[in-house]
């Protein structure tokens, strides 16, 4: 189960698909969408991004950023960033460091088999650095929907 809405969001300190480091605090005075997925390139979280793109520009005059975190290399995020023209930061949480900070790594099932990974899931953080809002188990198809909608709320 993910850390709860309410608390101040742990800061971080990642590479994005530049190898320039990201930190989460570098945005206080902006809200956040921090979005976790499992795998750059993959149906699931190539939907996912894709609305998230198709929707940036509604993110943006809301003075809300985007950040995807996968733990997924750099150079991947680069490759997936440029096919699909997305318009935001993908971060590298290679060792799955930053996943582990806000408990979205975890016990999946696949085709019957059970192993370790990303727990689909994304935090919208407020100006002042709060978890404002939890999405768990999210539907890649709805979402950048129901995150704008949400938006409205902070």
């Amino acid at each position: 189960m993910p850390i709860s809405s309410g608390i101040q969001a742990p800061d971080f300190s990642l590479p994005d698909e530049n190898n320039t480091t990201r930190r989460l605090s570098d945005f206080r005075g902006w809200s956040v969408v921090l979005y976790f997925y499992p795998k750059d390139d993959t149906p699931g979280c190539t939907t996912e991004a894709c609305n998230f793109r198709d929707d940036y520009s509604a993110f943006i005059n809301a003075d809300i950023v985007i950040l995807g975190v996968s733990p997924d290399s750099s150079q991947s995020h680069l490759k997936f960033k440029e096919k699909y023209s997305l318009l935001f930061p993908l971060l590298a949480d290679i060792g799955h460091k930053v996943c582990e900070q806000y408990e979205v790594w975890g016990p999946k099932k696949f085709m019957g088999r059970e192993h370790e990974g990303v727990l689909r899931t994304t935090f919208l953080i407020d100006k002042s650095g709060r978890i404002a809002r939890v999405f768990e188990n999210v539907r890649p198809a709805e979402h950048s929907a129901e995150v704008l909608a949400a938006v409205k709320t902070l």
